[in-house]
């Protein structure tokens, strides 16, 4: 109990700090999640019909997750300096596998027979895709985004490594100064914070979910 009081008055002490913290980490998700997202669905849809290509893509994408994390932040400084930018970097990486391999699974799981119906109705291509099989597949799609998502949440922490921020910067000050006073609330102020914004951001996919996925094919 008396470590908890001292946590809650270490976090009430220090408001602007853990609320640009907060707001630091969160930007790292937002972008990096939408932009990988993005990119992810539209390499699987370009890649549905070439089995090479998603092989290929897929193979690449899980090559990513091998490298060790602070290796990846720190490879990118060379070209783009300290900051934001190798952290979002090596982010995006990370996150795109999740997504890509959902948004192909996804789009095979789709009955070749309502394509086939869908064409019936005069649909072309392009209109199978967007209004018959991406709707189908994007249950499966959004479940490797919330993947991502939790992913990104956990890694960003070592965006402070590379002067990136986020709320590693807490975790990081407290293994500086150990066993200093404040340097585990530090760590563990930083880390109940990550897992707390990963719950909330859960919680919005999970009403994304509910608002765009019909509940017949919930």
């Amino acid at each position: 109990m008396e470590f908890l009081a001292s946590l809650w008055e270490f976090t009430l002490g220090r408001p602007e700090q853990v609320r640009d913290a907060i707001i630091e980490h969160l930007i790292y998700v937002l972008v990096v999640v939408g932009v990988a997202s993005a990119f992810s669905i539209a390499l699987g849809v370009v890649t549905r019909h070439n089995t090479f290509a998603r092989e290929l893509s897929l193979s690449i994408a899980s090559v990513f997750l091998t490298i060790p994390s602070l290796a990846l932040f720190t490879i990118f400084i060379p070209l783009v300096g300290l900051g934001f930018w190798p952290s979002f970097i090596a982010l995006f990486l990370y996150a795109i596998l999740p997504v890509l391999r959902n948004t192909v699974t996804g789009l095979d799981q789709v009955d070749p027979s309502v394509l086939e119906a869908a064409k019936g109705m005069g649909l072309t291509s392009s209109e199978v895709l967007l209004r018959v099989q991406l709707p189908l597949a994007w249950p499966v799609i959004l479940a490797g985004i919330r993947i991502a998502t939790m992913l990104t949440v956990g890694i960003a922490a070592i965006a402070t490594l590379v002067a990136g921020g986020g709320l590693g910067d807490f975790i990081k000050s407290g293994l500086a100064r150990l066993p200093l006073p404040n340097s585990l609330e530090a760590i563990w102020l930083g880390t109940l914070l990550c897992i707390l914004l990963a719950f909330a951001i859960d919680l919005g996919l999970k009403a994304l979910k509910t608002a765009t996925i019909s509940r017949g094919i919930r």
